[in-house]
């Protein structure tokens, strides 16, 4: 377990928002922040074995709407992100949009989720626990066909709004 010295050296090293002068985790204080429009694009994959993607794709699953059913749970994620994340503040959500679109090349499934608000924080994480959820939920969905399913490469693509500006990936090559 690190000192508290060390933690407080990280915390101004880094600048962790998230920790006090004692180290300890708690949640910021923006109520000083503007409200401005903030937006924040997520993306992850699921990757299956080409029969239990032909499966999703042509709606032979034993549970239904697998594609539909990954879409609205990634967008009611979304909006209990504070409540799944300790310190993320509650915010109203604008616009949550999901789309999850088939790669017969993965062969599995891109998830992609755009997130919307006017706050005085970003909604980064929101869309990244929609875009984690909705590819929990394909898994479960599917997990009859094939358990051997991975999840991977969730991450942020961008955002835009708030103090520390916007932000966008860098692609892979």
């Amino acid at each position: 377990m690190a000192r508290d010295s060390e933690i407080i050296s990280n915390q101004s090293e880094f600048n962790l928002s998230h920790l006090n002068e004692k180290g300890e985790a708690e949640m910021v204080d923006v109520s000083s922040k503007n409200v401005t429009r903030r937006q924040a694009i997520a993306q992850g994959k699921i990757t299956m074995k080409l029969a239990t993607f032909e499966a999703i794709e042509t709606g032979n699953t034993p549970k239904g709407d697998v594609l539909g059913t990954a879409k609205l749970a990634g967008i009611m994620a979304a909006k209990q992100t504070a409540n799944l994340i300790p310190l993320c503040h509650p915010l109203p959500l604008h616009k949550i949009e999901v789309n999850i679109r088939g790669d017969e090349n993965l062969p599995g499934y891109i998830i992609e989720a755009t997130v919307i608000t006017k706050a005085e924080t970003g909604v980064e994480m929101e869309a990244l626990t929609a875009v984690s959820v909705a590819a929990l939920t394909l898994y479960d969905m599917a997990k009859a066909l094939g358990k051997s399913m991975k999840i991977e490469n969730i991450c942020l693509i961008s955002k835009t709004g708030g103090k520390s500006g916007d932000y966008q990936k860098i692609t892979d090559n």
